[in-house]
C-alpha cells in the first residue's frame, strides 16, 4: 500500500533463517548472520516462508507503512483453535 524503504519501515529479514529451526534472537551469532533489507515499491507484493526471522525498525522520515499481512497454510490448528477462513475442496481445471 505504501513504499517502504530503510526510512519507514521496511522488513528487515535475516536470509535462510527459516531454515534453521527454532531460532532465537538471542542466540544468533552476529558475525556470521546479515540483516537484509526488504524495500518494496507501492502496490508490490513480499511473499515470505513465515518462520524467516524478520522484523522493523521505527520509521525515521515520517512516512506509513501500511501492509495487507496474508498467511496461507495447509497444517491442522489444535482443536481450540479455528482458521478464521478456510476453503476445504479444490477445483482443478
Amino acid at each position: 500500500m505504501d513504499d517502504t524503504d530503510e526510512n519507514n519501515r521496511a522488513l528487515k529479514v535475516v536470509p535462510k533463517s527459516h531454515s534453521k529451526g527454532i531460532y532465537r534472537p538471542e542466540t544468533i551469532d552476529w558475525t556470521v548472520e546479515t540483516e537484509e533489507i526488504c524495500s518494496v515499491e507501492k502496490g508490490g507484493i513480499m511473499i515470505m516462508k513465515p518462520l524467516l526471522l524478520h522484523g522493523s525498525n521505527r520509521t525515521t522520515n515520517g512516512k506509513k507503512r501500511r501492509v495487507i499481512h496474508i498467511e496461507f497454510s495447509d497444517l491442522e490448528l489444535p482443536e481450540e483453535l479455528n482458521w478464521s477462513e478456510r476453503i476445504t475442496e479444490y477445483s482443478v481445471d
